[in-house]
């Protein structure tokens, strides 16, 4: 079973049909001209670049713990997971949308980054303001207006594949039971 942890941190609210492309740009897909590396800490330098140029770098100080977005996050028909690196190298906690790509879903539970479905929150949550997320309870509280929503609860399996790190971690510890 998962612990039931509580995130904390601010919030960096972006619109509806953020695709892969903009959440980190093609030409850092491999490794290209401008990096050298596929590290999630090096693709975190450049996450949401197609959106917001400096996002990365205010991610990386502390300032945004979250990102917050409309319909489709991570579209564009891409089953890449350098998108996801990306986010996790920026040194993001969770990804809270109204809806996400079934790839992207999928490919950042299977490397160990957060991500919640919350109908609604854009309209709910504005850029900077603080969130405490329960997970396990599928929980966000809002703490500068005191709004409190519910996410669409993860299954367990999600849960304690997010816990252990990523789909890899889990498969290794199971292996080893």
């Amino acid at each position: 079973m998962a612990k039931l942890i509580t995130l904390q941190g601010n919030a960096k609210v972006f619109g509806d049909y953020i695709d892969a492309y903009q959440i980190l740009p093609e030409q850092y897909w491999k490794g290209g001209t401008k990096i050298g590396s596929l590290s999630a800490e090096e693709l975190g330098k450049y996450a949401m670049e197609g959106v917001d140029p400096q996002f990365a770098a205010e991610a990386l100080t502390g300032k945004y713990s979250f990102i917050v977005a409309g319909r489709n996050f991570g579209g564009g028909g891409k089953s890449i997971e350098h998108p996801v690196f990306a986010i996790k190298g920026a040194q993001v906690k969770a990804v809270l949308a109204e809806s996400f790509s079934r790839y992207f879903f999928r490919n950042a539970i299977n490397n160990g980054l957060l991500v919640m479905v919350c109908p609604g929150i854009t309209t709910q949550v504005k850029t900077g303001d603080t969130l405490e997320i329960t997970p396990m309870r599928g929980e966000i509280h809002n703490t500068a207006t005191k709004v409190r929503m519910a996410a669409d609860p993860l299954p367990e399996i999600a849960l304690e594949i997010l816990t252990m790190g990523g789909y890899i971690p889990y498969i290794k510890k199971k292996m080893a039971i």
